[in-house]
Formats: structure tokens, sequence, C-alpha cells
């Protein structure tokens, strides 16, 4: 079951991100920070999604690790892009409560992952 929420809303996460990729190339002319959070924040749900199809326990641990490395990595170029001003406070919490979201679930799977092997 929490394969599932984490590839709907990681995939969700996504979506959202590729906007704030467009809004920030056309509206801010801003092509590095952007090209950073479209990676990291479709990596997630991209690494996810492998994992369901893990292998093994190990590969499938292997791939949720990553991509609760990419949220964590994702809520930096977020924070980064409101702290400098390139998005407004509104878009920054309702992206930072989402990504905030994906961290914790991975971090759950991850940990019950673990402790069950």
């Amino acid at each position: 079951m929490n394969e599932n929420v984490i590839l709907n809303k990681s995939k969700t996460f996504a979506l959202k991100i590729i906007e704030l990729y467009k809004y920030l190339c056309e509206e801010k002319h801003e092509y590095i920070l952007s090209k950073q959070i479209l990676r990291s924040g479709t990596s997630i749900g991209a690494n996810a999604r492998e994992g369901s199809r893990a292998q093994s326990k190990a590969d499938f641990l292997s791939k949720m690790s990553i991509s609760l490395k990419e949220a964590d990595e994702a809520a930096y170029w977020l924070e980064l892009l409101h702290e400098s001003c390139y998005i407004d406070k509104e878009r920054f919490t309702g992206l930072h409560k989402d990504c905030d979201e994906l961290i914790r679930i991975l971090t759950s799977i991850t940990k019950t992952t673990k402790s069950n092997s």
C-alpha cells in the first residue's frame, strides 16, 4: 500500500515541479536552479517507480533511499529558490509541504524495510 501512495504522491509532485520549471524559465528567466529542481523533483518518482519493480528487498531499499535523497535535495533547491526571491512564500509553502510529506513517507518506507530485513 505504501508503494502506491508514494508513486501517486511523487508523480503529482513531479508534475507540480514541471510547472514550476516552466514558470522559472518563462517568467523569471532562471535556468540554473530551475534545472536542479526539475532533476531532483522528478527523480523522486522515477526512482520510486523503479523500486516498485525491484528484484529484491535490497534493490527496493536502494531505490527508495535514492528517492529519499532526491526529495531532500528538492527541498534544498526549493529553499534556495524562495530565499533568493525566485518563488513567493505561497508557492514555496505548498511545494515544500508536499516535499516534506514525501520525505516523511520515504523515511517510513526505508525504516520499515530495514527493520524487516
